[in-house]
């Protein structure tokens, strides 16, 4: 059964709090797994949300700053440790290869998993598979940063109405689907385009042209609102975005879906975040994350 949802492992910032463990988060796209910025504390709360090494299979940190990459060792070495049967890839930016290899080998263990290194230096995609494209975009931080995008190829999308109108029904309805052609009747009449399904992660960044980018469109967009909309000043200066800001995106880009994030310690009330939001003009399905929630992808 195919599964399509994201596993928030971890929501805070810079620094935990007692209901907030470091980044984390888990999207499971079908019978493939991608771990996005691995904070510390990953594993434990893999092991809290259900979630195990085998389930990863891929790696992508958006920038070097601990609260999104320090949980990387503990996650490397468990892919190990549990022998892992398939090979991991790990994407992050280039410009923190000594960063990544520093963690990647911060202490002794078995190597028993081929993990291959896939650095990110631009825009662009970095993986076609038969599920899904994943690209990433530049985004503005005070250390390079990169978002990333996941989009489903296009499908096709069978109306039972025209099946019935040029009287194709059994057998003949796979033979349409797979040839493409049935007795002069193309699939095109009796089918729609069905938009493949979007994802989008956009995490420590200034709004720039890299945001918008990777939320056009999106099913679901996760994004950090490190700070309410009173400390716009602060956010910009920090390299991130309020909540405010990051429900104007999701507005303008037709996101269906927004999942708000990494918020700062210094504030006491969530519901804060989702009145900004709505305050914002974004009416769409809207989360503010909690840890170990799962989100599922809007079905199209």
């Amino acid at each position: 059964m195919s599964v399509r949802e994201l596993v928030v492992l971890g929501t805070a910032s810079q620094v935990p709090t007692r209901h907030r463990n470091h980044n984390g988060y888990l999207l499971r796209w079908d019978g493939q797994g991608l771990l996005f910025d691995p904070g510390e504390g990953t594993q434990r709360q893999m092991l809290r949300a259900g979630v195990a090494a085998h389930d990863i299979d891929r790696i992508c940190v958006t920038h070097f700053h601990g609260d999104h990459s320090l949980g990387l060792a503990g996650v490397i070495q468990r892919i190990n440790l549990d022998q892992v049967p398939h090979p991991v890839t790990a994407h992050y930016p280039a410009s923190g290869q000594h960063f990544f290899e520093r963690l990647r080998y911060a202490t002794a263990y078995r190597e028993t998993v081929r993990l291959t290194q896939a650095p990110v230096s631009a825009d662009g995609p970095l993986a076609v598979t038969d599920a899904y494209t994943l690209d990433a975009r530049l985004l503005s931080h005070p250390v390079e940063s990169y978002g990333y995008r996941l989009t489903e190829p296009d499908g096709r999308r069978i109306l039972p109405e025209r099946l019935a109108a040029h009287g194709i029904k059994g057998p003949d309805v796979g033979r349409i689907q797979r040839d493409g052609v049935l007795d002069g009747v193309t699939l095109d009449q009796v089918s729609e385009v069905r938009r493949g399904q979007r994802f989008a992660f956009v995490m420590d960044t200034r709004l720039c042209d890299g945001v918008h980018a990777l939320a056009e469109g999106a099913d679901l967009l996760v994004i950090e609102s490190t700070f309410l909309d009173e400390d716009v000043r602060l956010a910009t200066d920090h390299g991130h975005l309020t909540a405010g800001q990051a429900a104007a995106v999701a507005r303008d880009a037709g996101v269906r879906h927004l999942v708000l994030t990494h918020f700062s310690q210094r504030y006491s009330d969530p519901a804060e975040f989702e009145r900004q939001a709505r305050a914002a003009g974004f009416d769409g399905e809207l989360s503010i994350a909690q840890d170990l929630m799962r989100v599922p992808v809007p079905k199209r």
